[in-house]
């Protein structure tokens, strides 16, 4: 299993409801709707909670603040991430959903990479 985790900070001229509506209800389905070419199987949006609790989290191991969420994006393998990726469809995807984060999230001060998920223990 490959996952893409995307840690979000929110652009400067949202409000934290904004950001987290437009997510939700906007870029959430643009996602489902271009999952298929991008070869996905799978998309989380974990949106931040508690912010005074994630401050005194942060501070209690020297951390840097929370981000705004998290994404998560899961292909079966790594081959099926590359088929999305180099393909037209695929890359076409990818643009429309680049140029639609550009509206609500700060780029530059977000995160994005590939990590290989390995469960240690699922008690659900």
């Amino acid at each position: 299993m490959i996952k893409l985790v995307y840690c979000i900070r929110k652009a400067a001229d949202k409000t934290v409801e904004e950001f987290q509506k437009y997510w939700l209800d906007h870029h959430g389905p643009l996602v489902r709707s271009v999952a298929a070419e991008l070869g996905a199987s799978k998309y989380i949006q974990s949106h931040t909670v508690e912010p005074k609790l994630n401050e005194l989290l942060a501070q209690s191991r020297n951390c840097a603040p929370a981000y705004d969420g998290v994404t998560e994006v899961w292909w079966d393998t790594l081959d099926d991430f590359n088929h999305g990726l180099n393909s037209d469809e695929g890359r076409q995807a990818a643009l429309k959903l680049l140029e639609d984060e550009a509206r609500f999230i700060d780029l530059a001060e977000s995160r994005v990479f590939l990590t290989e998920e390995h469960v240690i223990f699922d008690l659900l």
